[in-house]
């Protein structure tokens, strides 16, 4: 079982990292310009997120425009819209206060792409019932520049289809047929992090929830500790600490199996969505989420396992699948 991700202590740490990073900047200066976002970070992905969200803020404020006496979808005026964007793309100029929340945000949602991107698909793709526009998918798939092959595919699928907007359900049960389809392996996260140590030093073992500690873990390092960094590929030393050993990621799954689970909805990852869903549910997951939204309605145990004796027979009970998700419906009923 995967051990999860501790969001609260990426964005700590996303904090230290957005405060170094302008300190440094804005001690010279008293506003950010888009060239120099652009090279901000040595983690390239940070500053294209947070160009990102510059436009999508941009987009929202032109969304506003709106008129009883003029036509704002007129050709013409559309067209000036555009040549009005891309001069005001030009012309960024960002005071400190105001570019703090955008590059936390930048560099939280860089940790979470590199450390858990399944996770980060799910999130990206979540519309609450809505539908996905492909247009605003494509647009956003454009500045993610870290395991971004399964997203690209999802978007050439997608526009195959010659729709203008998709369920985030389809989209979603789509990508587990890419990720299956391409083999889909995560990049080597150590690279980012050692950049990213460089700055603030960091021990990835805190982005991991370990709830059968007494105490939390410090989320980051407070004095860099000279060590060599093991990777698969070649890398420049760096500042840090050892990433994460085999025998301590077992403990952390160790810990994580043991620990109590209020809601199967929130704490599923998306691999296990969509290996249960899969193996379990006959590749349907509309079947599988209503299945565990029924789950999460039970008072106990039994009355869990008697609903998937009656409902699904046919489950293979000796199967890994199986004993994973009984194992997870045990610790939310327990």
């Amino acid at each position: 079982m995967d051990e999860k991700i501790s969001l609260k202590a990426i964005d700590q740490y996303a904090i230290q990292v957005a405060n170094q990073l302008a300190e440094s900047f804005f001690s010279g200066k008293k506003i950010i310009t888009g060239p120099e976002i652009l090279n901000l970070c040595a983690v390239k992905q940070v500053n294209f997120f947070v160009i990102h969200d510059l436009l999508s803020a941009w987009k929202k404020e032109n969304e506003k425009l709106k008129s009883p006496y003029f036509d704002y979808q007129a050709k013409a005026v559309t067209e000036a819209l555009t040549q009005f964007q891309i001069a005001l793309s030009n012309n960024i100029a960002i005071s400190k206060v105001d570019f703090l929340p955008l590059l936390k945000r930048g560099v939280s949602q860089t940790l979470y792409l590199i450390l858990d991107p399944y996770d980060f698909y799910a999130d990206l793709l979540d519309t609450k019932d809505e539908s996905l526009s492909i247009q605003d998918l494509e647009n956003k798939v454009k500045y993610v520049k870290i395991n971004k092959a399964p997203l690209e595919n999802l978007v050439v699928r997608l526009k195959e289809k010659q729709a203008d907007a998709v369920k985030g359900k389809e989209a979603f049960a789509l990508l587990d047929q890419i990720l299956e389809a391409v083999n889909f392996t995560p990049e080597d996260v150590e690279p980012h992090l050692s950049a990213l140590s460089k700055i603030v030093p960091v021990n990835i073992t805190t982005f991991y929830e370990q709830k059968s500690a007494a105490t939390p873990a410090p989320v980051v390092e407070t004095k860099p500790v000279e060590t060599k960094v093991v990777a698969q590929k070649p890398v420049s030393p760096v500042v840090t600490q050892p990433l994460i050993a085999p025998e301590l990621k077992a403990t952390l799954a160790d810990n994580l199996a043991k620990q109590k689970i209020t809601r199967l909805k929130e704490s599923l990852t998306i691999n296990q969505k969509f290996m249960f869903t899969k193996i379990l549910f006959h590749g349907d997951f509309e079947i599988f989420t209503e299945a565990i939204d029924k789950l999460d309605r039970f008072d106990n145990l039994t009355q869990a396992m008697r609903f998937i004796d009656d409902a699904y027979p046919d489950w293979d009970r000796e199967s890994e699948e199986y004993e994973e998700f009984y194992e997870i419906l045990q610790n939310r009923f327990r």
